[in-house]
C-alpha cells in the first residue's frame, strides 16, 4: 500500500538507524531508541525524521499558558502539582466559611511550595508524568504556571520517561526539593503542532542530545498510516540485521536454492544416515522458493525447476523475478537482503526440528 512512497520511507529508516549508532563499531541497534509517532492528516510523503522529540500530548492552555517556547529549559517531574489525597475515598463537608478560607490558604501555600524550586531554576517547559492516584495539576497550579510563562505538558507515560530523559539529557525528578538546574534539559524550541487527530508537541534543537531519534508518520487515513508505520518498522529491522552482520546476499530465494543444491551434493558424497539427513535438509530449503513463487501467483514447480537449473549451471545469483514471472540475476536487479535474514531463519528452523526430536526421545540428550 505504501510501496509507491519507498523513495521517501526507505532512506528515512536508514537515516534513523545511522543516527542512533556508532557506524564504525556498532554491532547492535536498540530500536527502542527510535520512537515512531503516528499523526493522522497529510500524506505519507509528509512523514519525516525529527532530530529531537515528538510527544503525543498537548500543552495545557486552560489558564492561558504558552504553547511556544524558545531557548527552552525543560524539567521532567514525577510528582503531581495538586493537593494530596487521602488513602481512602471519602468526603469532607465544611460548613464554616472561615474553615473554607483556611483550606484554600493551605492549598495555595502547598502549591506555591511545590512551584518554588521550579520557578527558581528558571524552568520554562515542564513535563509531568501521568498518575492514576490524583490529578497531575489543579487549577491553582495552572494559574501560577501561566503567570510565570511556564509551558506545561501533562500525561507523559511512565514507559516514555527513559526515552525522553535520554533524548533531552534531563533527569527525572521525583522529589520537589531535588528540582535543580543541573537536572534540566535544554532545547532551542518547543512548540505545539495541530493535526487532524489532535495536537502534538515537537522539541527540536536539543543542546545535549542522546542517541535517539523520532519519526513522525503521517497518513490521510488510519489504514494508510498504520501500513506506513508497519513498513517503517520492517525497514528498521532489516537495517538492524545489516548492522549486526554486514553482508548482503542476492534475494529472490537465490541463497536458499544454491545451498539446497550444495547440501544435496554433499549428502550424496557422504552417504549413510548422515548423508541422507543432509540431503533432506537441502531439499527442505526448496520450500522458500516454492512459497515465494506461489505467493507471487506463478507456477511454483516450473519456476523452481528453472531456478534449480540456473544454479546447477553456475548462476549462483539467480533468483525469482516476481515482476516478470521468471528467474533473473538478482544482483543486476539490485534485489539484495542482509545475510542475517536468511541465516537466522535457517538456524531457527533447524533448532525447532531438533527441539521436536528431543521431546519425542528420537535424539538422545547428552
Amino acid at each position: 500500500m505504501v510501496s509507491g512512497n519507498s523513495e521517501v520511507l526507505a532512506p528515512l529508516a536508514v537515516d534513523a538507524v545511522m543516527s542512533v549508532i556508532d557506524t564504525k563499531t556498532a554491532t547492535h541497534v536498540d530500536l527502542d531508541m527510535i520512537k515512531v509517532v503516528c499523526a493522522l492528516g497529510g500524506t505519507t510523503e509528509d512523514t519525516k525524521l525529527v532530530d529531537g522529540l515528538i510527544l503525543k500530548s498537548q500543552a495545557s492552555t486552560a489558564a492561558g499558558g504558552p504553547t511556544f517556547i524558545k531557548k527552552a529549559k525543560i524539567g521532567l517531574i514525577q510528582f503531581q502539582l495538586s493537593a494530596p489525597k487521602t488513602n481512602m475515598e471519602n468526603s469532607v463537608i465544611v460548613g464554616d466559611y472561615q474553615q473554607i478560607d483556611r483550606i484554600l490558604r493551605e492549598e495555595k501555600a502547598y502549591i506555591l511550595n511545590l512551584l518554588k524550586p521550579i520557578v527558581k531554576s528558571k524552568c520554562n517547559v515542564l513535563l509531568i508524568q501521568k498518575s492514576i492516584l490524583r490529578d497531575a495539576v489543579n487549577e491553582l497550579a495552572l494559574h501560577y504556571l501561566s503567570k510565570y510563562k511556564i509551558m506545561l505538558i501533562t500525561d507523559i507515560e511512565r514507559s516514555d520517561i527513559e526515552f525522553i530523559s535520554t533524548s533531552l539529557g534531563c533527569t527525572p525528578i521525583a522529589d520537589p526539593n531535588e528540582f535543580t538546574v543541573d537536572k534540566l534539559g535544554f532545547a532551542e524550541m518547543v512548540q505545539e503542532m495541530g493535526t487532524a487527530n489532535g495536537k502534538l508537541v515537537q522539541i527540536t534543537g536539543v543542546q545535549n542530545p542522546g542517541r535517539t531519534v523520532s519519526i513522525l508518520v503521517r497518513g490521510s487515513n488510519q489504514l494508510i498510516m498504520g501500513e506506513a508505520d508497519r513498513s517503517i518498522h520492517d525497514a528498521l529491522c532489516v537495517v538492524r540485521c545489516l548492522v549486526k552482520q554486514r553482508f548482503l546476499v542476492p534475494g529472490g530465494a537465490a541463497p536458499e536454492t544454491h545451498l539446497s543444491l550444495a547440501l544435496e551434493r554433499y549428502g550424496e558424497e557422504l552417504g549413510g544416515l548422515k548423508g541422507y539427513c543432509i540431503s533432506q535438509l537441502g531439499r527442505s530449503l526448496d520450500v522458500v522458493a516454492y512459497t515465494l513463487a506461489e505467493n507471487a501467483g506463478l507456477h511454483p514447480i516450473n519456476i523452481l525447476s528453472a531456478l534449480r537449473k540456473a544454479h546447477a549451471d553456475g548462476k549462483s545469483s539467480y533468483g525469482i523475478n516476481v515482476k516478470k514471472g521468471k528467474v533473473s540475476d538478482m544482483v543486476e536487479l539490485n534485489v539484495v537482503q542482509p545475510l542475517l535474514v536468511s541465516s537466522g531463519a535457517m538456524k531457527l528452523a533447524i533448532e525447532t526440528v531438533r527441539m521436536i526430536l528431543k521431546i519425542d526421545d528420537i535424539v538422545a540428550i547428552r
